[in-house]
């Protein structure tokens, strides 16, 4: 587990209007990144948390996260205008983003696989992203040693590892 100082802050996205039974799923994400980072949308895996909240404070909240994140992990494999809009407010403000999605399950948005900004990883089993996650991690705390005038981007942009 990594100390305070090097943990980073990561805003996990993922469908919650229409991605219901991808709940357990999102938990298991969270949890893995859990174990040596910060995960400012834990509530992911917790529908429940949610209820009750306005859309204002959720906007507000959500929004504020981002701008505080160091990284995004979204899991698109369910479309979602919500998480669309949150790719494009985090690339808005420079952040690096990955994108996940089962590509049993569908395509992406061309909107998304476009961007060369986006990281897009599909994958065909849940267990191929654990080692993908644990390289885009390896690669931001490689990446924390060289100068800064160095780019912090483990992939070159439109490039992934699936």
């Amino acid at each position: 587990m990594l100390d305070e100082e090097n943990r980073m802050k990561i805003y996990f996205a993922g469908s919650i209007r229409v991605g219901h039974a991808d709940v357990c799923h999102y938990h298991r994400l969270v949890e893995y990144l859990r174990k040596d980072h910060t995960v400012l949308t834990r509530h992911m895996s917790d529908l429940s948390v949610k209820e009750g909240a306005t859309d204002e404070k959720i906007y507000s909240q959500d929004t504020a996260w981002l701008r505080e994140s160091d990284i995004v992990i979204a899991e698109c494999t369910r479309p979602s205008l919500g998480v669309g809009y949150e790719l494009a407010y985090a690339e808005r403000y420079g952040k690096e983003i990955h994108i996940f999605y089962n590509r049993n399950r569908g395509l992406l948005s061309t909107m998304l696989s476009g961007d060369d900004n986006f990281h897009i990883h599909p994958y065909s089993h849940e267990d191929e992203i654990y080692p993908i996650l644990d390289s885009i991690f390896k690669g931001q705390q490689e990446s924390g040693n060289e100068e800064a005038d160095k780019s912090s981007s483990v992939f070159p942009a439109g490039r992934s590892l699936g």
